[in-house]
């Protein structure tokens, strides 16, 4: 009789050396099966979960409205860049008119706005009205920068004018030397 049959017959048989060891490590194979099956079963709750019920057309529209102020703000707010850089004195006239809008009906726009899109945002719209204030007051001094720049264009009307700068007056007028169009004015005179 060998060692094994001795371990065997305490152990209860060629099973009890697996039941043994099973009461301090997991059968691999049998807990990759107990895996699986509740895989299977969450991916069945999931698949009756999300499966596709029955709507109505108000539930389609409902559902496309739903979808559509994220985007609407985001694209709103690039088109806002835009015309600030196209037409900044349009840009700054709606600014100044936003300007006008009362604290409380900002609030009310910030609860509201919270609501759809996270209690952050109306700390953020305060912070965000103060940062609108502080960039309308530099619209003068953007619209004079714009101006000054105009006015460097070579193509601008005046661009030219010495302001009644005498030196410059007298520059501006006195041909220079151009020794092509003395040659050509030569060339005319002999021919």
């Amino acid at each position: 009789m060998g060692l094994m049959d001795v371990a065997g017959m305490v152990l209860g048989g060629r099973g009890g050396a697996r039941g043994m060891i099973e009461l301090f490590r997991e059968n691999a194979e049998a807990g990759a099966e107990r895996g699986a099956a509740l895989r299977q079963q969450a991916l069945a709750q999931f698949a009756a979960e999300f499966a596709k019920a029955p709507t109505s057309r108000f539930d389609r529209i409902m559902d496309g409205l739903n979808r559509l102020p994220r985007p609407a703000m985001a694209i709103g707010t690039l088109a806002l860049f835009v015309s600030a850089m196209s037409d900044p004195v349009w840009f700054a006239a709606r600014m100044q008119g936003i300007a006008l809008v009362p604290e409380p009906l900002w609030w009310l726009l910030g609860v509201v706005v919270s609501f759809y899109f996270g209690a952050r945002h109306q700390r953020k719209s305060q912070d965000f009205q103060r940062d609108m204030a502080t960039t309308l007051a530099r619209v003068p001094q953007v619209m004079g920068n714009l101006d000054a720049l105009q006015a460097l264009r070579a193509d601008t009307v005046g661009v030219a004018d010495t302001q009644g700068e005498a030196e410059l007056t007298l520059k501006a007028t006195r041909p220079d030397d151009n020794p092509a169009l003395s040659e050509w004015k030569a060339r005319r005179k002999r021919g």
